[in-house]
């Protein structure tokens, strides 16, 4: 959809939440809010969802990310926005979710929804959003929420309730590959590595879960909040997951992003033990060369769009309920270009593919991961978040996750970082250590 002459404008209203105009029901934690359809971008108890489609950009291609920046502009071009709050997330905002690979088939989308609810610093608000001409108003918001939340199962007027327990029978079976053959395409990436012009490539499988019945996304989402509340859980249509990893946050000049590789499973070590892992993570060659790869990469491709850039000199330790990462943060002050900052749509292009999620050189690793994978990887690893009208947004990189094909089944994806060091079996281990926080959340064996 493209906003052309004579259809009415974007109109948002952001209004404050009130939980006596809910019914009288104290105000509700983020996960309580959650509806079977709903969006979700959640983290620590704070961040956004949104009920309703309004209108939506689909595209495929190299040029998705331009066509959807230029989509997006187009619907704030007369938008008639309301927002008292004026901080990130509030006034026009669009979900979105963006395919790995520009030969992927599987649809690039932002959509905006017809109502967000958003957690900042304690305060929580409405943005009513409409393209139809009505005007959006707080009764208007208020009466929204009320209306998606009484439609969500098992929630009696909507706050307060219990969703459906996800399914605790199912069976999990390989993908595209089984492990033998996932083992191989590991032993030829490392050949490939070693014949010189390519540093590292990130090879992932799938496994498919299937169940005798239907399972709840909303529970899904719920118990990836509780389990791994310092990961960003999302939800964009079937699309589901709780990433540790942030591809860019845009916040008014400034710009974060947390890059992750080395990966150490916690399945088999006590619990804290983070001096263990900063010893073998941070004392392996192979891990430390990942992880370097990965920040340099991420470094080199945002420093066009920046005055100032920084990250520590040595990664810390990213302890988390599954796994161990390396980790850095890397911060960035955007440069103005003729009175414009970058949005975070326009960094997302720049810097995705990552080394964390690609490899380096990413052109030749980009086309060793579709010889070797067998698969196309849909939205896995690709960025799934949010912006807003001002350029702020979140964009995750769409790890730890799943999409739900269909009522009865969910197909997970996992990867792990090749380099010549690489043993395919330590490999195949690892990838089985990050499907566990959505085996978890299915109510798999984990």
């Amino acid at each position: 959809m493209t906003a052309t002459l004579g259809t009415p404008p974007l109109r948002t209203l952001t209004t404050a939440l009130d939980a006596a105009a809910l019914g009288g029901h104290p105000a509700a934690a983020p996960a309580d809010l959650l509806a079977p359809d709903a969006f979700c971008w959640l983290r620590r108890g704070e961040g956004l969802l949104g009920y309703g489609e309004i209108a939506q950009f689909t595209g495929t291609g190299p040029e998705r990310f331009a066509d959807a920046e230029q989509w997006w502009k187009d619907m704030l071009a007369g938008a008639l926005v309301r927002d008292p709050l004026r901080v990130p997330g509030t006034g026009a905002l669009a979900f979105g979710s963006f395919a790995f690979s520009k030969t992927s088939p599987h649809a690039s989308v932002l959509v905006i929804p017809e109502l967000v609810v958003g957690f900042r610093d304690g305060t929580a608000w409405l943005t009513h959003l409409t393209v139809d001409g009505s005007v959006p108003t707080a009764e208007s918001a208020h009466a929204l929420l009320r209306g998606f939340l009484a439609a969500a199962p098992g929630c009696p007027e909507g706050l307060g309730g219990t969703t459906p327990g996800t399914p605790s029978a199912g069976t999990v079976r390989s993908g595209a590959l089984t492990e033998e053959q996932w083992k191989e395409s590991v032993a030829e990436g490392v050949l490939a590595i070693g014949r010189g012009g390519l540093d590292k490539v990130v090879l992932a499988r799938d496994v498919v879960a299937s169940f005798d019945k239907p399972v709840s996304r909303v529970s899904i989402l719920q118990r990836l909040l509780e389990i791994y509340g310092e990961c960003w859980t999302y939800g964009v249509r079937g699309l589901v997951g709780a990433t540790p990893e942030i591809l860019i946050k845009v916040d008014g000049t400034t710009a974060q992003a947390r890059v992750l590789a080395g990966t150490l499973d916690r399945e088999d070590e006590p619990a804290g033990s983070v001096g263990f892992a900063a010893s073998v993570l941070g004392g392996s060659a192979k891990q430390r060369q990942e992880h370097d790869f990965a920040v340099r990469s991420l470094t080199r491709q945002l420093a066009p769009f920046a005055t100032d850039l920084s990250f520590p000199a040595e990664p810390f330790i990213l302890e988390l309920p599954n796994v161990w990462h390396l980790a850095s943060d890397v911060t960035a002050e955007l440069a103005d270009f003729e009175g414009h900052l970058p949005t975070s749509l326009a960094l997302v292009e720049a810097l995705h593919p990552t080394a964390a999620v690609c490899g380096t050189p990413r052109e030749e690793a980009g086309k060793l991961i579709l010889t070797l994978e067998k698969m196309d990887r849909g939205p896995y690893a690709g960025p799934v978040g949010w912006l807003d009208g001002a350029g702020n947004g979140e964009w995750g990189i769409a790890l730890r996750g799943a999409v739900l094909e269909d009522p009865f089944s969910v197909r997970l994806y996992a990867g792990a970082g090749i380099v010549e060091a690489s043993d395919p079996e330590a490999e195949l281990a690892e990838t089985w250590a990050k499907f566990r926080p959505m085996l978890q959340a299915l109510g798999l064996h984990a």
